[in-house]
């Protein structure tokens, strides 16, 4: 479609009904979720609920709103049966007749609020495969390569809501015109470039990675004239944040574990999922160093 397309005419034109209807629903609460965090110090939605999250985390005001903007959207759709969120204790059942499962970290990168740095919501849509009725743990713990639809919404100096769907693998960008508060289209089949020279790492905590890691950044800080090297460090600490830097401008986000730890701190199905799921539509790869994500 012509940059500058709608939100709704495209997925008019390149999705069912159904899932039009989730994905519009997501645009349509990232739209006030925007204009709480440009008015956050107006809204009484700066500091925290003195709650702790399912992971551990103290739970920031905006992030409980924003997880109750995109779960009242999502009901309103119609069509999402299950909501799952770091900010619920559980799973929720939305409407037991809705075909669509979506899980959602409402506010990836909170901690930047307060200084006005990017900060994103992360989404990723499985179909159900209970009955109709409740929803239960199995809807929710499909593998990636079963994903129907999956994005983020960044909160910027623009909002830009990026998504990918499993019937149509490219990656397309919608920015949030401000004059009439519509999703247009601003990049459309997004590919990854071959020779980014970025890479983003909490390199500070260089020291606790594990030698693989370790060995990359040697690599990448290292000086070769042939390669261009050394490539250069760019980290925002929100995902959303540094995976869209690469999507425009290439590279490489990497979130290692520490040594001696299984698992990194990236979520599988709120955050490593959908990501991934964007990358390879891209035309990257994403892996936990050993496997597929």
């Amino acid at each position: 479609m012509k940059k500058g397309a709608s939100l709704q005419a495209f997925l008019e034109k390149n999705c069912d009904v159904e899932l039009a209807k989730l994905l519009y629903s997501v645009a349509e609460g990232s739209k006030v979720i925007a204009n709480a965090i440009r008015n956050v110090g107006l809204l009484d939605l700066t500091g925290h609920t003195g709650e702790t999250n399912v992971q551990g985390e103290t739970v920031q005001k905006l992030d409980d709103f924003s997880n109750k903007v995109l779960m009242d959207f999502c009901n309103a759709s119609e069509v999402c049966a299950g909501y799952l969120s770091e900010e619920n204790e559980g799973i929720e059942t939305l409407n037991e007749n809705g075909i669509f499962t979506i899980a959602v970290d409402p506010l990836d990168g909170s901690s930047n609020i307060d200084v006005v740095a990017p900060i994103g919501t992360i989404f990723s849509i499985n179909k159900r495969i209970s009955p109709a009725g409740k929803v239960n743990e199995a809807d929710f713990l499909q593998k990636g390569e079963h994903t129907v639809a999956a994005g983020y919404v960044i909160y910027g100096s623009s909002t830009v809501l990026v998504f990918s769907m499993k019937e149509s693998a490219g990656v397309n960008m919608f920015t949030l015109n401000t004059e009439d508060n519509q999703f247009n289209l601003s990049l459309d089949n997004v590919r990854l470039l071959e020779d980014g020279k970025i890479y983003s790492i909490n390199q500070g905590n260089l020291g606790k990675f594990e030698d693989a890691a370790q060995r990359f950044i040697e690599h990448c800080t290292e000086h070769h004239h042939e390669t261009e090297r050394p490539f250069a460090l760019r980290y925002i600490g929100s995902m959303v944040g540094d995976l869209h830097r690469t999507f425009i401008k290439g590279g490489v986000f990497l979130y290692p574990a520490a040594k001696g730890e299984t698992k990194g701190k990236l979520r599988l199905l709120y955050e490593c999922i959908p990501m991934s799921f964007l990358t390879q539509h891209a035309g990257g790869s994403a892996t936990d160093g050993r496997r597929d994500i």
